[in-house]
């Protein structure tokens, strides 16, 4: 008996984005920055994307902006407001895949952070993403992407409230791949990317700021929000993936 391993090559050469083509794609935070990108990766791999957003403005911007490549809609969503969430996912219907970069945190020295502003940066960052799983009606076969940060394993002076933050998301993503399966729950942990984040900094303090924190890297430069959305398309393809924390960080966590 011939102990050769046997493969077929039938899937040679297939491309594993077409399996989002017609699925529906919820992006809370989809206006901006990471989540923007993502809506735009999947909605030209031929999704149907749904956005939210606090900011009706902004939704509405993106669908105009994104709505030539696909079947874009846009809702307007508060995380932190229960009704809003009920109202958003029932008009959502069923999903297939639901990324959350969308949250709101407060970044200051354990001593400067007032409690009630690391409370806000808790329940926007990790209830809010708890609350819109809890609310999504999701298909058997879809995903779930959290968003931590790489803070939850390499956590700096003067961001503490973050480091815990990002710890607990990773956490509740490990923990609801057991019990939400066969939904897929993974995590997905950027490093330092330059978006909209630091837009209210004057140019040369941002581009000093971003050089700071990433000239130590393997790779010396901030990530771009297409990047990042890059493998979160790739983490709703990979249909063996969950319970994964998967590091986007230029290799921040290699020094």
């Amino acid at each position: 008996m011939s102990g050769t391993l046997k493969t077929t090559s039938s899937s040679k050469g297939s491309n594993p984005l077409e399996s989002i083509a017609n699925k529906h794609v919820v992006v809370i935070g989809g206006t901006s920055g990471i989540g923007r990108a993502v809506a735009q990766q999947a909605a030209a791999a031929g999704a149907r994307v749904t956005v939210g957003s606090r900011n009706k403005k902004r939704v509405d911007d993106t669908v105009a902006l994104l709505g030539a490549q696909g079947q874009v809609q846009g809702r307007v969503v508060d995380l932190t407001d229960a009704e809003s969430v009920r109202a958003f996912f029932e008009a959502a219907g069923e999903i297939d895949h639901l990324i959350l970069p969308g949250n709101e945190v407060h970044i200051a020295a354990f001593r400067k952070l007032s409690i009630a502003d690391a409370q806000a940066s808790m329940a926007s960052k990790f209830w809010g993403q708890y609350a819109a799983i809890k609310a999504a009606r999701m298909s058997a076969t879809g995903s779930v992407v959290l968003f931590s940060g790489v803070a939850s394993r390499k956590p700096g002076a003067g961001a503490p409230a973050l480091t815990a933050i990002n710890a607990a998301v990773e956490g509740l993503g490990r923990a609801l791949a057991v019990e939400l399966a066969p939904v897929r729950v993974n995590v997905i942990a950027p490093g330092v990317v330059d978006t909209e984040l630091w837009a209210g900094l004057p140019e040369d303090t941002r581009e000093a700021m971003l050089k700071s924190f990433t000239q130590r890297q393997p790779i010396p430069r901030p990530g771009r929000p297409e990047e990042i959305a890059a493998v979160v398309l790739t983490m709703m393809a990979a249909t063996y993936m969950t319970g994964a924390v998967i590091d986007v960080d230029g290799g921040t966590l290699l020094v």
